[in-house]
């Protein structure tokens, strides 16, 4: 029987990214072990996952470099067949290289990938370039072909897609909230982003909450933190019910695979879209799908400026507020370029 270790403590995204490689490497070896690694707070993704013998949670919060050291003295315990690290950072570098492992295989541009037995491209469009030049001609690199580069050799070349395992408790959660099973009456709205410049202005959700038809039910989700942003939209648009920080993740995932219409930023939730197959309307800012982080399935949608804008994108990931202090990237889109 092989052992498998995948690592992968980055942001929730990521985390929910990461599961196409669960679902590949079940496929194809179905009598394997899988173990992964995540950070805190991504954890719950995972619940009753039917593909894992483990899952190993790092808490980046609390003394992050013992508990770093206690992860490696746990890991530490098996002899791994393929440890396969899905990041290109030191510390995950360093749990990759101090576990046991026959193969150990990771992105190049990892800083101890010299040390990894098996090493593969990790590249993403330099913003700069695009900025000058615009997006690539032909298919878009998504996220998910850069992880399938990490057991290719090991499968094949096929693309592999995320997939959540919510259980029906999970569904009774949000039947309990929402007062009976989803129907496509809900709209949901995830509003927030880790990165400013990657969240539509709380005005433009409001005045699109506006445009809905009166018999759609409103849902504004996300974290617990997101809470305050949430009430002040539906309070401005004098519609919406606050859900976030009231479901779990998978309960989050449910609620979204059962709704009409799902509207988020170029976040997390986007990939939980993905991962459920659920309707999806995105809308880029200060981020351009050509990072390959869109939208997977044919009924996901992408919303973006349309006409080229000289600082656009200004980076990878967006930054807290925006650096030439217009934010047109996100201002310019219009509600009525995001509504189907």
């Amino acid at each position: 029987m092989k052992q498998f270790l995948v690592i992968q403590t980055a942001f929730l995204g990521d985390a929910v990214l990461v599961t196409s490689l669960l679902e590949k490497l079940h496929a194809f070896f179905p009598d394997a072990a899988i173990d992964l690694v995540v950070r805190k707070g991504n954890d719950g993704l995972f619940e009753g996952h039917p593909f894992l013998r483990k899952l190993h949670v790092w808490d980046k919060r609390k003394g992050k470099t013992r508990a770093l050291f206690r992860l490696i003295g746990e890991l530490r315990k098996t002899r791994y067949d393929h440890i396969l690290n899905a990041q290109r950072f030191f510390s995950t570098g360093l749990l990759t290289v101090l576990a046991r492992g026959r193969e150990k295989v990771g992105y190049d541009k990892n800083p101890l990938s010299f040390l990894f037995t098996r090493t593969v491209e990790h590249r993403i469009p330099d913003p700069a370039r695009l900025r000058k030049d615009g997006p690539p001609s032909g298919a878009i690199t998504h996220e998910v072909d850069r992880l399938n580069a990490l057991i290719a050799h090991l499968t094949d070349a096929s693309r592999p897609l995320p997939r959540l395992h919510p259980a029906a408790s999970h569904r009774a959660e949000v039947d309990r909230l929402t007062g009976g099973p989803p129907d496509r009456r809900i709209i949901t709205i995830a509003p927030a982003s880790v990165w400013h410049t990657k969240q539509w202005p709380a005005e433009k959700w409001v005045a699109l909450i506006g445009t809905l038809p009166p018999d759609r039910r409103v849902l504004l989700t996300g974290g617990p933190g997101d809470t305050a942003l949430c009430e002040r939209i539906a309070r401005e648009a004098g519609r919406g019910e606050v859900v976030a920080g009231k479901l779990s993740l998978l309960g989050t995932a449910v609620l979204m695979q059962g709704a009409a219409m799902n509207y988020v930023n170029d976040s997390a939730p986007l990939h939980i879209a993905s991962a459920m197959g659920a309707p999806v309307t995105a809308v880029f800012c200060s981020t351009v799908p050509a990072f390959g982080f869109g939208p997977l399935n044919a009924n996901g949608r992408v919303v973006q400026l349309e006409e080229p804008l000289y600082c656009r994108p200004c980076g990878l990931h967006g930054y807290k507020a925006c650096p030439e202090g217009h934010f047109k990237c996100a201002s310019g889109i219009e509600v009525a370029s995001v509504v189907p």
